[in-house]
């Protein structure tokens, strides 16, 4: 029987569809998916509220996820290895590439919103953007190595060091990503700010000393990371960062948001504002090592899974919060 894809038009509506079985060719792999995540920026693709520029429909949605190559064009990545995939195609010649800065390739492409992504039987890939898992890495873990690397690559780029005084804007999994990460910092304190009291399990296992949910505090962190993707977090997030403190925004806000900025506090505050839009290949590679060590454990955030034939069930899980306990990441688990 012909493979399986989980295809939007950007119209609202999410269904399957039989495709061609794939081929691998030279420098190619042909890969089976286990683990496929599923974020909100999956329902902006399926909503069509995505900048057109980032996407093209029909699309097989699915960038976050991990599987097993069947079949191999390439003589280093080979059948039966347990693969992540980086989601972002560089072409490697561009002077971003060239400069390390795959994620700003001049050629916009990538798995999920240009390419067909990884809600199927099978998924086509570049073997050189193939990393091979250690056998104890578990399914949970390698499939969030995407968000984790866009959290990497954000925290990269700012200055670490240890005692700092951390809040995170947000309690999804971007959020409760960074607070794990954050603690590699070996930080003072690490607090996250939210709105849902069922969060605040999942919040101390991702490594926060504390979940607030009465506002952001406002002038007390080192480090704040917007991670909530809505323009009030943004406003939220440089409020609260002390003088000589910096601010990396990771969320994405829904296209054409903006939101009014206090520029004499910006400067009177000596603030370092980083903005940071997915992931170089070096990040994905770090993760990787962090992942295959047993150094990040991503994975204690799926709360919600699903199987192919339940993926209606799986998007109204994503669209709708529930009222009690916490909502992690929500991942389809294909046979």
């Amino acid at each position: 029987m012909s493979p399986r894809a989980l295809v939007t038009r950007g119209d609202g509506a999410l269904g399957p569809e039989r495709r061609e079985p794939l081929c691998a060719q030279p420098g190619e792999l042909v890969v089976k998916p286990v683990t496929v995540g599923l974020c909100g920026t999956d329902l902006e693709l399926i909503d069509g509220t995505i900048d057109p520029a980032y996407v093209r429909y029909p699309l097989v949605i699915g960038h976050e996820w991990t599987g097993v190559v069947t079949a191999s064009g390439d003589a280093v990545v080979r059948a039966g290895d347990r693969v992540v995939v980086e989601g972002i195609v560089p072409c490697r010649r561009c002077a971003h590439c060239a400069a390390g800065a795959t994620h700003l390739c001049d050629t916009y492409a990538e798995l999920g919103f240009t390419f067909d992504g990884a809600a199927a039987d099978e998924v086509l890939v570049r073997a050189d953007l193939a990393h091979v898992l250690a056998p104890q890495v578990t399914s949970d873990d390698a499939a969030l190595v995407e968000p984790a690397s866009v959290v990497y690559h954000g925290l990269s780029r700012i200055v670490g060091r240890p005692g700092l005084e951390c809040v995170v804007v947000g309690d999804g999994t971007i959020g409760l990503l960074a607070a794990q990460m954050l603690r590699l910092w070996s930080p003072a304190r690490v607090v996250v700010a939210g709105r849902r009291p069922g969060q605040r399990e999942l919040a101390r296992r991702a490594g926060a000393d504390e979940l607030v949910l009465d506002g952001t505090p406002r002038g007390a962190f080192d480090l704040v990371v917007e991670a909530a993707g809505t323009a009030s977090a943004v406003a939220d997030a440089l409020a609260a960062a002390r003088r000589g403190g910096s601010v990396l925004l990771l969320g994405l806000p829904p296209h054409g948001s903006t939101t009014p900025v206090p520029v004499d506090d910006l400067v009177n505050g000596d603030l370092l504002i980083r903005a940071s839009f997915g992931y170089s290949s070096s990040a994905w590679a770090s993760v990787v090592a962090l992942v295959n060590a047993a150094r990040l454990h991503p994975g204690v955030l799926v709360t919600h899974r699903f199987g192919f034939d339940e993926h209606d069930a799986a998007i109204t899980a994503l669209r709708t919060p529930p009222d009690e306990g916490p909502r992690g990441k929500v991942v389809l688990e294909l046979p």
